[in-house]
């Protein structure tokens, strides 16, 4: 007599071996799902429209008399310290107007620097900056409006300078005290060191260079690697699909994917060398003209051509104090190496000191933003001047553009957390990001050795339905459900996370569940279902 169970047992011994829900399977055939959505959703991305930024505000031009009267004030105070000259030319900008001061015969340059202090309390200005004046034998006397502009990202996104700029790696800065545009092109600088005091804009001024990227490039064509370990300012952009990997907050893992970009480097490398080109842009354009003549890989398809990526990192004096010399080591590496296969830094930190901005990282970025400190100590640590310490705060800043060492001052274009939420929300709308989990893998956990074998528990799979079920990964949940010990349920949790089901934990808060956690499950519900049916 054959009961139910036997033909059961029969059944599913007739299964072929393929069939069964095995781990690299489903993995394969998630991926694969998952690449077919995002080239289609590639296939019509549209990049953000300038209507989620706020319009430009209403210029309020001062009136010719005030400015003259000013410009008088400011010739009689340097004439009572015997350092006579006039007033050439009268410069309004948004934030500040510039005085073109032409000194008289035999009256040095330092005298007229000199007289910041003393103009500050005739002029009662918060603090006013003197500067030469390029291409003419003039003295810039920067003095602060009484009413100041605010400077916004869509200015600047929607001028020509902007939109007329080939690069996908294109950034707004903001406006020159004279009031004209000003953009640079990250690809030329090719990295960034940002630094400047609490609440001098830093934050706002990365938030604008990620929007501004955002407005040039699709996320096949750029790729992000976010770091904030403070947990506040990038959390905005979370699960875009530029993300090369999930925001990155804890230091190690931060340390991890910078070793990642240095053998990423080394690999794109090998491949332009291969191909006999000599950096990205040549590479991609001998892959597009491949694919035009169809000439494709091995396998018949087409050539997929390298994104950028851009590192941002949001406090780099935290990773400092975890892992001072692999992050500087592999930082090194990158700056001197990495422009050529379209891998940049953007490195920002509060703490403009010698420990945090070392003197090889800061030889290896010739581009630097300061923002205002508080001491000439700190100016000369980010920019090798002094300067920093008489601007205004609120995105005013000093940029060091690429081979030169003449400084900029720009006034940096705002954006606040509505609009960006209005464009981050219009791109994840388009579709969601291809994580990369190597990036943030150690070498142990990328081959399993992870001290249990590379094996996995027996209750590995009753408990990631457990957590697709509860939609949340919880320690406490697992050892409640499967009645097992604390370090059996966290060392479930950790592989879980290794194979890309779960997120990383935050704090207190349960890991977020994946959709590969709720693809796997249902893949092996299927084929539970198709083993039944036989």
């Amino acid at each position: 007599v054959r009961t139910a169970s036997v033909v059961r047992t029969e059944a599913i011994e007739r299964v072929p071996e393929s069939v069964a829900p095995s781990q690299s399977t489903v993995q394969e055939r998630a991926a694969a799902r998952k690449a077919e959505r995002i080239a289609a959703a590639l296939s019509v991305y549209k990049l953000p429209d300038y209507e989620f930024l706020h319009p430009p505000q209403e210029r309020h031009e001062r009136a010719d008399e005030e400015l003259r009267e000013l410009a008088t004030q400011v010739a009689e105070k340097c004439r009572e310290f015997n350092v006579t000259g006039k007033i050439e030319y009268i410069c309004p900008g948004p934030v500040v107007t510039t005085y073109e001061f032409k000194p008289d015969p035999g009256v040095k340059y330092s005298r007229v620097t000199g007289l910041v202090d003393d103009l500050c309390l005739a002029l009662k200005a918060e603090s006013i900056r003197i500067d030469r004046v390029p291409g003419k034998a003039h003295v810039g006397i920067e003095v602060p409006n009484p009413k100041r502009e605010t400077i916004g990202l869509r200015e600047v996104v929607e001028s020509r300078q902007f939109r007329e700029s080939p690069s996908k790696l294109t950034l707004a800065l903001g406006k020159t005290i004279d009031g004209l545009n000003y953009v640079a092109d990250l690809a030329k600088m090719p990295h960034l060191l940002i630094a400047g005091a609490t609440g001098a804009g830093k934050s706002v001024g990365v938030n604008s260079l990620i929007v501004s990227i955002l407005y040039k490039a699709r996320p096949d064509e750029v790729k992000f690697i976010m770091v904030d370990p403070k947990r506040l300012e990038l959390g905005l952009y979370a699960d875009i699909p530029h993300l090369a990997t999930p925001i990155i907050t804890d230091p190690k893992r931060a340390a991890q994917s910078l070793k990642w970009a240095v053998s990423e480097m080394e690999k794109r490398y090998k491949d332009l060398a291969g191909w006999g080109v000599r950096n990205i842009d040549g590479f991609n354009t001998e892959i597009t003209r491949r694919n035009a003549v169809e000439d494709y890989d091995d396998e018949g398809q087409p050539w997929k051509p390298l994104p950028y990526i851009v590192i941002i990192i949001d406090e780099l004096a935290d990773l400092m104090m975890v892992s001072g010399h692999e992050v500087e080591e592999s930082i090194t590496r990158l700056a001197q190496m990495a422009r050529a296969v379209g891998i940049h830094l953007v490195l920002a930190t509060q703490r403009p000191s010698v420990d945090v901005i070392t003197g090889l990282i800061k030889a290896n970025f010739p581009s630097r933003i300061a923002y205002r400190v508080s001491s000439k100590v700190d100016s000369r640590t980010i920019i090798d001047a002094n300067g920093a310490e008489q601007l205004l705060g609120r995105g005013d800043m000093l940029f060091l553009p690429p081979g030169t060492s003449r400084l900029v001052r720009v006034h940096g274009a705002y954006v606040d957390e509505a609009e960006i939420n209005k464009i981050v929300k219009h791109i994840k709308d388009q579709g969601e990001p291809a994580y990369d989990e190597s990036i943030t893998q150690s070498n142990e956990e990328a081959s399993g050795t992870d001290g249990a074998g590379g094996e996995r528990d027996e209750f590995f799979e009753q408990a990631l339905r457990i957590c697709v079920e509860m939609k949340r990964a919880s320690t406490s949940v697992l050892q409640r459900r499967l009645r097992i010990g604390y370090g059996r349920a966290a060392a479930i949790l950790d592989a879980m996370e290794r194979e890309g089901f779960i997120g990383q934990a935050d704090g207190a808060r349960p890991r977020p569940v994946l959709e590969r956690a709720f693809e796997s499950v249902a893949h092996w519900d299927d084929l539970q279902a198709d083993s039944g049916e036989l």
